[in-house]
């Protein structure tokens, strides 16, 4: 499809949780600059703590989304299916030329299902991640939408394959990099001067970060156990940070974990943080403990140890160049691999490929040759 320059194409950029954020900033931000493109920014509420969506906007110099839908929480079918609903009939209104979603979560999903039915062209970022684990719920979500799209931006080489592997054409497909390093590289700087390190009276003091947040993990009980229990050991050792994940603090509440954790009096909860200060503590930190997908690349541009508290990831590049190494729900596991890093014995990783910062340039510059 050809147009006319003087006729922009309309993307709408979905968002829906935090992660997406990071994601879709750079993008957006070219896509603004670029002649012939006319951004909508579309946020759907899935993550529903607005003054958190708000800190993540302000931080990433992300405009106020001009659609904001404040879907809310619910199952995964009554999130999706009122997702679906609700940009159904803004694609209705808007007419857009191109959809372009990031990532795995439900949102992502949703809008494909959407605009593929509308007969839309999708676009989406972050394809052919695969866990080969459908016991997660963004495994599924991956799949789905990576069935469903005409550009398949990828992040890593093993995304390429996995999509051949399943039957996408070629010539659909682009290794493009990664916009979550896009992200962090333009702000990585600015995070320097976040106040956070001193807030949590860090300063000249070695610590390790945490986050752990999957239904896997936290809504687990002998899981969830487990990891306590390696934390019991290595907090001795270090010092941990843990922004807690709402999901999280209600499960230790609902399977009484408190006074286990009040315990471990280097175990330090704070509340969700934003973007500039968790690559503050990031940078800083001596290693991270996790079993989030994007820390695990974050991780390894920034040449930090990271331990993945899950038993496989989607994002192999991470463990074959990166420092990622995958330690599970095992106590003495994830207890010895801290102990590793603490003695010095870290694994040394490697950036990937084009992971350069130039990622959304790469996924802008397709889209324009290809629709505008």
């Amino acid at each position: 499809m050809v147009r006319h320059q003087r006729t922009p194409i309309k993307v709408l950029n979905i968002v829906g949780a935090r992660p997406n954020f990071m994601k879709i900033a750079p993008i957006h931000r070219l896509m603004e600059a670029a002649e012939g493109i006319e951004p909508v920014l579309v946020h759907t509420g899935q993550h529903y703590d607005k003054v958190m969506s708000k800190v993540f906007f302000k931080d990433l110099d992300l405009p106020e989304p001009k659609i904001y839908l404040g879907v809310g929480s619910g199952s995964h079918a009554q999130q999706t299916g009122a997702i679906m609903i609700e940009l159904e009939k803004i694609m209705f209104e808007t007419s857009p030329d191109l959809i372009l979603v990031v990532g795995d979560v439900n949102s992502t999903m949703a809008a494909a299902l959407v605009a593929s039915k509308l007969i839309i062209p999708i676009a989406h970022v972050e394809a052919g991640l695969r866990s080969f684990d459908r016991s997660m719920p963004e495994e599924i979500n991956r799949v789905v939408t990576d069935a469903l799209a005409d550009f398949l931006f990828v992040t890593e080489e093993s995304g390429r394959r996995n999509l051949l592997n399943e039957g996408v054409r070629e010539e659909k497909i682009y290794l493009v990099g990664n916009v979550m390093i896009d992200s962090l590289l333009q702000f990585q700087q600015k995070a320097t001067n976040s106040k956070v390190h001193s807030e949590l009276h860090l300063d000249n003091q070695p610590f390790a970060l945490l986050t752990l947040h999957r239904p896997s993990n936290v809504d687990n009980r002998a899981n969830f156990t487990n990891i306590l229990n390696a934390l019991e050991r290595i907090e001795k050792e270090i010092s941990i940070i843990f922004p807690i994940h709402p999901r999280s603090r209600k499960m230790i509440e609902q399977f009484n974990f408190s006074a286990k954790i009040e315990q471990m009096t280097n175990l330090k909860l704070i509340d969700p943080i934003g973007y500039l200060d968790f690559l503050h503590l990031m940078q800083n930190a001596k290693f991270v403990l996790s079993d989030s997908g994007g820390i695990q690349e974050e991780t390894t541009v920034l040449g930090i140890p990271c331990l993945t508290l899950r038993e496989n990831t989607e994002r192999p590049v991470t463990v074959e160049l990166g420092t990622n190494r995958i330690v599970g729900m095992d106590t003495d596991k994830i207890v010895t691999e801290s102990l590793k890093v603490l003695s010095g014995q870290s694994k040394k990783g490697e950036i990937p490929p084009l992971w350069d910062g130039n990622a959304a340039q790469r996924i802008v510059n397709i889209i324009s040759e290809k629709l505008v």
